[in-house]
């Protein structure tokens, strides 16, 4: 493949409708993980996982065994597979959220697949029960495979980055609260507790860590798609840190380091460009932070 089908345009105000629904049901399958999975630190139980046609749960225990849920972006249907043998799928196409969270449900009710989740969006401005958005109803094909296609691309990125790093590291999973693929590294010390924050935020951040990620976005600050790498707490000289490659850079707004995706696909080597990135500003938050690099990282061969 072409560098650029392997890092296809994906510009914020073409697809913002696909990615405001397919936001939504990756909730709804997320949250039937968040509801029956084992509640593991910072909550990577419940996150979801690139694969070689889209994104996965990974095994969900139930009653009867384990089940799955798949998002294939190639053949766009969302499947579901139990560990008895029994299948179920449903069509990605354009429909509101509330209809496909009522077959979903139904589906896996079918299954003998008992879910009680809260069917509230979360990390959205102006949320609506999935039960009732009639909303957000979009579905470009198109656009979901080139998504995908980016994931696809990224991921063994990160994985190559996370396999530097000896210390406590996250997976490489995306988060569909946020919507974002992510990895994060910690420095093995707790962090102050942030005042004022949510559980969710206090289980996140009760170490010291430093996070690198892929976004679609937000068509306002972030106008379109973009890495992002952050260090929490963040210590005296971070932001000031030089980072690589050259476009790089700081944003005050957001606290964070951003790396445009145009600025990567246009790159003549945007693997080396991109993992330059997740090393350097590692590497800045690391040095800044006084983290015991010796004893995280992994000796060179």
């Amino acid at each position: 493949m072409s560098n650029e089908e392997r890092w296809p345009a994906l510009p914020y105000a073409e697809w913002k409708d696909t990615y405001a629904t397919l936001h939504m049901w990756t909730q709804i399958v997320g949250k039937v993980r968040l509801a029956l999975s084992p509640n593991i630190n910072h909550y990577w139980g419940t996150t979801l996982y690139v694969t070689s046609r889209g994104l996965t749960t990974s095994a969900i225990p139930y009653q009867a065994g384990i089940f799955e849920v798949r998002f294939d972006f190639i053949a766009h249907r969302l499947e579901i597979a139990t560990s008895l043998g029994e299948t179920r799928s449903l069509p990605l196409a354009p429909r509101t959220v509330a209809e496909f969270y009522a077959q979903f449900m139904r589906e896996l009710e079918s299954l003998g697949i008992h879910a009680h989740l809260w069917a509230m969006p979360v990390e959205v401005p102006r949320p609506v029960r999935f039960n009732l958005d009639l909303n957000h109803a979009s579905y470009d094909s198109q656009y979901a495979h080139r998504f995908w296609q980016v994931l696809a691309s990224i991921e063994p990125v990160f994985q190559e980055f996370r396999a530097g790093f000896i210390g406590k590291c996250s997976p490489v999973h995306f988060f569909w609260g946020s919507f974002d693929l992510a990895v994060t590294r910690f420095s093995g010390r707790r962090a102050p507790e942030r005042p004022g924050a949510d559980k969710i935020a206090r289980e996140a951040y009760s170490h010291e860590v430093i996070s690198v990620g892929w976004w679609p976005g937000d068509g306002e600050i972030i106008k379109d798609a973009a890495f992002y790498a952050y260090a929490a707490p963040e210590p005296a000289g971070f932001k000031e840190s030089a980072t690589r490659p050259a476009k790089a850079f700081y944003s005050p707004q957001k606290g964070e380091f951003f790396l445009r995706y145009d600025d990567v696909r246009a790159s003549a080597s945007p693997e080396r460009d991109l993992l330059a990135f997740c090393e350097s500003t590692y590497e800045a938050g690391a040095n800044a932070g006084e983290w015991n690099r010796a004893e995280l990282e992994r000796a060179p061969r």
